[in-house]
């Protein structure tokens, strides 16, 4: 079963993740409190025309990413230090992309991939990320319903 074991925002850009247990998910905008859904997020700039509203990353990249860091003598990544909203667990977010999806009640499209940088090293204050997370980083999701996320969401396609 695929299903939702982390759930994080952040009120503004750079700053931290805050885990939740519970989100309430926003149609056309994004995680209530979350950076993106109020525009504050670094990639939130005028003139961009991408949606943002949510990322997704499964856990088994998650860790595929850390085994690989681990092999080069460097620093894992905590879930919350990969700074995406929600972690999946069962489920290949790639295939997400084109698609629409639920996670719990909320309907979603995948909409682009999230391709790591260096920005969330930097953060994190470790190296390594974009080159361990390449293929691995997640994708980012248009909300198209309005509704509460929680740990442990089924996630259906």
């Amino acid at each position: 079963m695929s299903k939702v074991v982390g759930l994080y925002t952040c009120a503004g850009a750079g700053e931290p993740l805050v885990a939740q247990t519970e989100v309430h998910a926003s149609k056309g905008s994004g995680i209530v409190g979350d950076r993106y859904a109020t525009n504050q997020g670094f990639f939130s700039r005028p003139g961009q025309d991408k949606i943002r509203h949510v990322t997704l990353i499964a856990r088994e990249m998650i860790e595929e990413a850390n085994v690989e860091l681990a092999k080069r003598g460097m620093a894992a990544f905590a879930a919350y230090e990969t700074r995406r909203n929600i972690v999946t667990d069962g489920v290949d977010v790639n295939a997400l992309l084109g698609e629409e999806f639920s996670v719990g009640n909320v309907r979603m499209r995948g909409r682009e991939m999230t391709n790591p940088c260096d920005r969330t090293s930097a953060l994190a204050k470790k190296t390594g990320f974009r080159e361990a997370f390449a293929r691995r980083g997640g994708v980012r999701a248009e909300i198209l319903s309005d509704g509460i996320i929680s740990i442990g969401d089924q996630i259906d396609r």
